[in-house]
């Protein structure tokens, strides 16, 4: 680069022009220092130079920061997200398609059909007067991270949605199905029809620093494409805005505008590479006050990686409960502070105690990497599967001591759970799992399936089920697992389907129909 000089005439103008400046930037506060009652605006001067954004390498060579390549880079992968629904009460037995009643009029489930006109069997089954349904529309952002048309987003852009719609940035609009998701990251994973798209590729988010630049790319407010910059500004957030059971936030904090519509849109860094899904804001009007949050990419891609090989999250769990280390917790446990993660209790039978972790004891590092906070130490484990081994440095009365621990998933496992036919459970839109042997025993059954999630599928369309509800028999045959439950439908395919079970908080019997061909 060029060096530029400047003369001494140069030179003795620009010293005048600075005196000149300081002389009024004075002047200007003790006016205001003096006019307390007035309110003055602050005006910049007309035709005033921007400031310009620069870097410097080591020779002292300038070059201006630009955000517009990065931009170019990430436009065509982040999409714009529409899920539709509709809010009922209830729906007549006789609005059931003919085929349906046709199939069961003659089995003893026929009666379930024959209720008056008028008579609607409300949410959990009940029958009672209820209102037509109201369309229901939420928007959203997206990030393609496949070429194929694999998109992230978040679990809350399309929860109770029957229909999913993906606009990209050329105005491309496409059905999406939901291949799964994980409300205890508040992630979720559609599937476009579509070839050689433009997508952002996930680098290590523990190599994000606090402090560099990111750009946040969204549709706040419907406003397709919007682009915002700023910094990173923490890492390893915990703002409490997930209540899921086993939920991990460990957001990474930014600056750069986010708004509603944001959700599930990216955060990149200047290389245009997707450090984290931006997810939360921290308002008191609901629209940005300067904190905004996205679920880093490292969690991101354990959960799509589990997501697309065994249809869920394959979750591996420590079993302790934990509280951040500070200066009042230590002085009240007469305790050294040092950075790490106070065990408050240990779980019984879980991998914690198996490994020998005690309460008291205090967590400074999983596999050799520093853990300083709940929120850091939830990120490390929740990157690991049942089964999996890791090391657990900590501290006991002033010792380090390193524990192998073998983790394990919430029902005290350490076996992966099998994965799903995903094809016929995608078509229902949910998420299956074993009824636990404890609850099954409290509720007075032999087993069944719970409905531990309800996604855009055939249940959701067809039927009035929540979450919640627990399978024990398919067309009148009863049901203990997943294997059987997976039978049962496999044997319908052609034909209509009558699920009938319970919910834990009630003894009565309820039955849901609906047709896998429909």
């Amino acid at each position: 680069m060029k060096k530029r000089t400047i003369n001494p005439a140069q030179r003795t103008y620009l010293f005048a022009a600075l005196i000149a400046l300081l002389v009024s930037l004075t002047v200007v506060g003790i006016d205001k220092w003096q006019d307390t009652g007035r309110v003055t605006l602050d005006r910049a001067p007309e035709n005033l130079a921007k400031p310009v954004l620069y870097t410097a390498d080591k020779e002292g060579n300038i070059t201006p920061l630009d955000f517009t390549e990065t931009t170019e880079k990430v436009l065509d992968a982040v999409v714009h997200i529409t899920s539709r629904g509709t809010q009922s009460y209830g729906r007549s037995y006789r609005q059931l398609p003919d085929p349906f009643r046709e199939f069961f009029k003659d089995s003893p489930f026929g009666r379930y059909f024959e209720a008056p006109e008028g008579d609607s069997p409300g949410r959990d089954g009940s029958r009672g007067e209820y209102p037509d349904e109201l369309p229901r529309m939420g928007t959203g952002s997206g990030v393609i991270i496949n070429k194929d048309g694999y998109i992230v987003t978040n679990n809350h852009v399309i929860a109770n949605a029957d229909e999913v719609e993906v606009t990209l940035h050329n105005n491309g609009t496409y059905d999406a199905k939901v291949i799964g998701v994980d409300p205890t990251t508040d992630l979720a994973l559609l599937k476009i029809e579509a070839e050689n798209l433009k997508s952002l590729a996930l680098v290590n988010s523990d190599d994000v620093e606090v402090g560099e630049w990111v750009l946040a790319i969204g549709n706040p407010f419907s406003l397709n494409s919007t682009v915002t910059a700023g910094i990173v500004s923490a890492k390893a957030r915990n703002i409490n805005i997930n209540r899921e059971e086993l939920a991990v936030e460990s957001f990474i904090q930014t600056d750069a505008a986010i708004n509603p519509g944001n959700s599930g849109g990216a955060l990149v860094n200047l290389n245009g590479d997707l450090i984290g899904i931006n997810t939360a804001i921290a308002s008191r009007t609901g629209s940005y006050s300067g904190y905004g949050f996205a679920v880093p990419s490292n969690i991101v891609s354990k959960v799509v990686e589990d997501l697309l090989e065994y249809g869920n999250v394959q979750r591996g769990i420590l079993g302790v409960r934990i509280q951040n280390l500070d200066g009042r917790l230590a002085e009240d446990k007469g305790i050294d502070l040092i950075p790490g993660v106070y065990v408050a209790s240990v779980n019984d039978g879980s991998a914690a105690q198996e490994a020998g972790i005690l309460e008291g004891d205090i967590i400074t590092a999983v596999n050799d990497k520093p853990v300083a906070s709940s929120p850091r130490l939830q990120e490390l484990i929740a990157g690991f599967r049942p089964g999996d081994e890791v090391t657990i440095t900590l501290d006991r009365e002033g010792k380090s001591r390193k524990f192998e621990v073998t983790l394990k998933d919430s029902a005290g496992t350490t076996s992966l759970v099998a994965r799903a036919d995903r094809e016929l459970f995608n078509r229902l839109g949910a998420e299956f799992r074993n009824l636990p042997a404890d609850q099954a025993s409290e509720l007075g059954i032999d087993g069944g399936v719970e409905v531990a999630r309800l996604v855009p599928g055939l249940l959701r369309q067809e039927t009035r089920m929540r979450e919640g509800f627990i399978v024990t028999r398919v067309n009148g045959r009863e049901v203990n697992n997943l294997e059987e439950f997976r039978s049962e439908l496999e044997k319908s395919e052609d034909g209509g389907v009558m699920l009938a079970g319970r919910y834990p908080d009630s003894p009565k019997t309820y039955y849901y129909a609906f047709g896998l061909d429909s």
